[in-house]
């Protein structure tokens, strides 16, 4: 009967350090996202840019897709119980579906209004203000953008990446209401309502791309590196022999890992658990952002297959 070896290894402390850090990003990038669709939401009801409008909605559900983010790196820090004894890091994977719906809507509601501007034109007013806006509304977003994406991929938050993505489009989102300002100061009318459906357009290209980041996390989707990363890792330990059935998975921004080592059949229970041990210690050294590892023990069969 083969002997299996089953102990958990969790760097609570990395786990926790990432935890705040997602946080402190989501926090300052609300404030800096918020300031800006203010702003930009002024100028626009003074002057009746479409465009201005799409881009402000977008800005303001931006700034929205803070709270589940809030959350989850809230409930992540909570311990694990007989009702959830994994905890609750995947509720970082669920705020990451509930941004993607935020992004949705906001789509929605700027495209609405594009087409309707495009069927009944109106003038724009202060178009100093919205040039100003708009410039506004692209180093504002830029700048949480690049912060969300460089501390997302450091603590490995897929949902954290997703907002930044969706911030980078709204930046660029607003250089096309620079673009529609000025199309209309040379006298072209829909050049507002015409870049109000680019950027809706634009939204949507964020929505595909942050909805199969997202997706992919939730349905426990990795990448081939990280799992051969982690067979050699194991592979390298002394006295295993070959390393099979490899899986990796994310909890929110906690990777985790489960494979089989093959030893001798000789060995002791003891030594295998010692094998074990130096493999939980390796994996969670060499791979990044790993949190927890199962390993199995089994006797190495030298007996051909097939």
């Amino acid at each position: 009967m083969p002997v299996q070896d089953h102990e958990h290894f969790g760097p609570a402390d990395a786990a926790l350090v990432a935890t705040r850090a997602g946080t402190r990003a989501t926090w300052m990038s609300l404030g800096g996202l918020a300031v800006t669709a203010a702003v930009q939401l002024v100028v626009a009801m003074l002057s009746g840019s479409v465009a201005l409008l799409a881009d402000t909605i977008h800005n303001l559900t931006d700034a929205l897709t803070a709270i589940p983010l809030l959350i989850a790196f809230r409930l992540a820090r909570e311990p694990p119980n007989r009702r959830y004894p994994y905890g609750y890091h995947r509720a970082e994977d669920v705020a990451g579906l509930v941004i993607v719906a935020f992004i949705l809507s906001s789509a929605v509601v700027a495209g609405i209004e594009a087409i309707r501007r495009l069927i009944h034109p109106q003038g724009m007013t202060s178009v100093g203000l919205v040039l100003v806006a708009g410039f506004v509304g692209f180093a504002g977003n830029e700048a949480v953008a690049a912060y969300r994406i460089r501390v997302g991929r450091r603590i490995g938050s897929a949902a954290l990446v997703a907002d930044g993505l969706h911030a980078r489009v709204d930046g660029l989102a607003s250089l096309g209401v620079v673009v529609a300002t000025i199309g209309v100061i040379l006298g072209f009318d829909r050049a507002d309502a015409i870049v109000g459906l680019a950027i809706t357009i634009a939204i949507l290209i964020t929505l595909w791309r942050a909805a199969r980041a997202v997706l992919h996390r939730a349905l426990d989707g990795t990448d081939e590196t990280t799992l051969a990363l982690i067979e050699a890792v194991a592979g390298a330990v002394d006295g295993v022999e070959h390393v099979t059935e490899a899986r990796a998975r994310w909890s929110g921004h906690r990777l985790l890992a489960e494979l089989n080592v093959a030893v001798l059949p000789t060995l002791t229970v003891h030594e295998g658990h010692a094998i074990a041990d130096d493999v939980h210690q390796a994996l969670l050294h060499e791979v990044p952002r790993l949190a927890d590892v199962m390993v199995h023990v089994d006797p190495h069969d030298h007996e051909p297959h097939g």
